[in-house]
């Protein structure tokens, strides 16, 4: 925003920040938490300290006081964001995404050497993961998680003691509690919907994500044990049995244990299920409206075709039921016209009645995060902040989650009169 356009939304700001910050303890907090998020959405290419600090015309001090080294607590301000989201943009679903941090150094904390979507390779980055709660037509990012590779917890290198000592030290350097160590991405996603849907009384929801948490068995079944159902997608390689499958018990020789039961032949992967189904069964399906107009498209219709089908995933690690069957649940595959074979594919555990638009609708729907990252990263400097630190990585991302969230407000609600 401009510095004129932020004056004729500074009154609504002032409220919105009031009502999110107000479970800081002190009125100066309270306030400089307003700045930061004004210096946010102010124009500039930098949203660092310094930057920030020179446009609002004050002490980068201020800013770097309050994100670093302050005591407020960040989740409570999360429960206060989720809360409004849920009230505000009809979510339809908790996505489940992660952003990288692109970094020069080592010393910011989970700093290491992994896939960088900002830098499409591997590169020195940081990786957040976060629970988004998502519409068609908003999303707001709720809550976070900062990954820490093993490189960065002191309990995986127990056999080497300088090695040890030297992460500890790195990580009293960072400030990192002793509670947070190495987790996957999916188990850290687990976490924060137990947190959103326990201690915030946010209400269940499908989950969405991508593969890399749609291939993660762990994940899918975590998702089941905590009664959500999901769209995820996963890899045209995931292994199954179709889902008329049933179990047999091998005839019993009469010398050792006898066998268990098993199910017969060999399992097949998605890609070859939905091309035993054929491309005959696949329907087309418009889901939502995109923004581009063609000759042939005048009302950007988002259409292809697609097909459902009852399938077993089956590895080794997927327990099976007392009478050995495997869990059922559908496979969604896009095969649009003219492709020789489908080109995406999602597990789903939505109700088997749900109807094929619905479902081809909340597996896309992530779509909308990802436009919105754009947003949080490009216009509200998520992935700006410089700090070393593990609690002004998170006050940060929250901050930037509560700018996105204003511009949301303002997006929806664009001509409601601002509060005297």
């Amino acid at each position: 925003m401009t510095p004129e356009e932020m004056d004729t939304v500074r009154t609504r700001l002032e409220a919105f920040a009031e009502e999110m910050l107000g479970s800081l303890a002190r009125r100066d907090q309270r306030a400089k938490g307003e700045l930061y998020l004004r210096g946010l959405m102010l124009d500039g290419k930098r949203k660092s300290m310094q930057p920030m600090a020179e446009r609002l015309g004050v002490d980068h001090q201020q800013l770097q006081q309050f994100v670093a080294s302050s005591t407020w607590d960040w989740a409570k301000v999360r429960v206060r964001l989720a809360r409004w989201a849920a009230a505000h943009i009809s979510p339809e679903a908790y996505a489940i995404d992660d952003v990288g941090f692109p970094k020069d150094g080592y010393d910011s904390p989970g700093v290491a050497r992994m896939y960088c979507g900002a830098l499409g390779k591997r590169g020195n980055c940081q990786i957040g993961v976060s629970v988004n709660l998502v519409s068609d037509r908003a999303s707001s990012a709720v809550n976070w998680r900062l990954f820490l590779p093993e490189s960065w917890d002191d309990t995986k290198n127990t056999g080497d003691a300088l090695l040890t000592g030297a992460v500890q030290r790195r990580r009293a350097k960072a400030a990192i509690p002793d509670s947070e160590r190495h987790k996957e991405k999916w188990r850290l996603a687990l976490d924060m919907l137990d947190e959103v849907q326990g201690d915030w009384e946010l209400p269940g929801l499908p989950v969405v994500a991508d593969a890399g948490y749609g291939d993660a068995t762990g994940f899918r079944e975590g998702l089941t044990e905590r009664g959500l159902t999901y769209a995820v997608a996963v890899k045209a390689t995931t292994t199954a049995y179709p889902g008329d499958a049933v179990p047999a018990r091998p005839p019993y020789s009469g010398q050792g244990r006898p066998p268990g039961p098993a199910y017969p032949g060999q399992h097949s992967t998605l890609r070859q299920l939905a091309l035993n189904t054929g491309r005959s069964t696949a329907r087309t399906v418009t889901w939502r409206q995109g923004s581009k107009t063609t000759k042939h498209n005048p009302h950007a219709d988002m259409r292809s075709r697609f097909l459902a089908l009852r399938v077993r995933p089956a590895n080794r690690t997927i327990r099976h039921a007392a009478d050995g069957s495997l869990p059922e649940c559908r496979l969604l595959a896009e095969w649009p016209p003219g492709a020789a074979e489908p080109t995406d594919h999602w597990l789903s555990t939505l109700p088997a009645d749900t109807p094929l638009r619905e479902l081809v609708r909340i597996a896309k729907i992530r779509w909308r995060v990802e436009h919105d990252y754009r947003e949080l990263k490009d216009g509200l400097g998520l992935d700006h902040f410089e700090g070393r630190n593990f609690p002004g990585w998170h006050r940060h991302v929250t901050l930037a989650s509560l700018a996105q969230a204003f511009c949301t407000m303002l997006r929806l609600d664009p001509k409601a009169p601002a509060p005297a």
